[in-house]
């Protein structure tokens, strides 16, 4: 069974699932369908007791940010709305998960919210200071009376 698959969550539809994953680069095709991912994300439930019914739909919202159907920045809410981890859990749960599963693909994850087409994470935009013209100040002529002779 592929991680992301549980049929608990019906958030989105085995269309929109297989649209995404036709179009997903490999580098998260590869951390969607690994065992390494599926390891992190077992003993994350593991560690925080979330071994139940409710964490069973971890790994799929795991896959849904690793597709690109989710944000990554959404995917705590989604343990409390959805899951209905208790928040101090689910931020815990959430900052293992991102630290161990998202963060090591996160250029991919970025690039994929970036050309997503109704999904998309809004685009950051870099802000640059516009061009100060700059007075040329006068330089006084002969010594300056503020400066120490050199011996």
């Amino acid at each position: 069974m592929a991680l992301w698959y549980n049929n608990d969550v019906a958030t989105y539809t085995p269309e929109q699932v297989e649209k995404a994953l036709e179009t997903l680069p490999e580098e998260l095709k590869d951390a969607l369908f690994s065992m390494e991912t599926a390891q992190h994300v077992w003993d994350i439930r593991e560690k925080y007791k979330a071994m139940d019914e409710k964490g069973d739909k971890i790994p799929s919202y795991v896959g849904y940010v690793l597709m690109g159907l989710m944000l990554p920045q959404e995917f705590e809410q989604a343990l409390v709305k959805e899951i209905k981890l208790p928040k101090k859990a689910a931020q815990e749960v959430a900052r293992e998960i991102n630290r161990f599963v998202f963060y090591p693909v996160k250029p991919s994850i970025e690039q994929l919210h970036s050309t997503s087409i109704g999904t998309a994470a809004p685009q950051k935009t870099s802000y640059k200071e516009p061009a100060q013209e700059v007075e040329e100040v006068e330089k006084p002529s002969g010594p300056d009376a503020y400066q120490e002779p050199i011996e």
